[in-house]
Formats: C-alpha cells, structure tokens, sequence
C-alpha cells in the first residue's frame, strides 16, 4: 500500500509474528513540534506499544519517540500517551472487538504521509506458540524452496 508521498519511519516486525492481524485502519495523531522533528530524524520505537479507547478516544501508549536533540525545556515526555485521530464509527468498532476476547490494537508502522505523521493500526488476536512455529516452518520453507529455484537457474 506504499504511494509515492508516504516515507516510512519505523516498522513494528514484531506484530506480524505476535498477532493474526485481522484489520488495518490509517489513523494520525496529535503531537507537538518537537515530536515531529524527532520523528524526521527517524528517531522512533513501536516495540510493544497498543493502543487503548478512553471515553469514546482512542490512545496509543509506549510509542517511544526520543526528545529533540536541538529541543529546550519544552521539549516534549518521550513515552507519554498520544491521542489517535479516527472516526467515530472506527473508534466505535475498535472499541467493541477490544471488549472481545483475545482482541488488541497495536500499531503497524509509522510513516509520512503528504507530511502528516500517521500510524497504521492493526485489530489484532494474539498467536498462540504453536502458531508461531508453524509461521516460522512456513517461512524457512519458502526460502528453502527460493534459494533451489535460484540454484537451479544458475
């Protein structure tokens, strides 16, 4: 889904072989200038950040942006809790499959778009271990099958 104006600042890897991600909203949050700047710089971190809906908003907590190197005293809390951007009928939606069993909302990657900052987030059921063994047996195997196909062409 990458256009031409989206420039990505960090990918959470870990979500795809944690979590069966069963849907993706784009959604954008609120931030404060040295935020932005930081986040130009590249200076982001998804790891085991998850959003949560408060009072009809939705939150993202743990994202880990690091303070502006240029920033003075109003630089901005690294790890505080920022407000995501979605429609109401979205937040309604994420809101109702959370209250479910086994559902969680994590965050995907973190990108640029038009210069908007925006984050892809995934309606998400955890994997159990076995789960992840066999994703794993999945992915040596296309490799495997990857790395004859290119010695046979040789």
């Amino acid at each position: 889904m990458k256009t031409m104006s989206e420039k990505i600042i960090c990918n959470n890897k870990k979500a795809y072989h944690n979590y069966f991600i069963e849907e993706k909203f784009e959604a954008g949050m609120v931030l404060t200038g040295t935020e932005v700047k930081s986040l130009r710089m590249g200076k982001a971190n998804l790891n085991d950040s998850f959003a949560l809906v408060k009072n009809g908003e939705a939150f993202l907590n743990n994202l880990h942006i690091s303070p502006y190197d240029f920033g003075n005293r109003e630089n901005h809390d690294p790890d505080r809790m920022r407000k995501l951007l979605l429609h109401k009928k979205e937040i309604a939606r994420l809101f109702g499959k959370i209250r479910e069993q086994g559902y969680s909302v994590v965050p995907l990657r973190l990108y640029f778009k038009s210069g908007m900052v925006k984050v892809e987030i995934g309606l998400a059921k955890g994997k159990k271990l076995y789960d992840k063994r066999e994703d794993m047996k999945q992915k040596d195997h296309k490799r495997d099958m990857a790395q004859a196909l290119k010695q046979k062409n040789k």
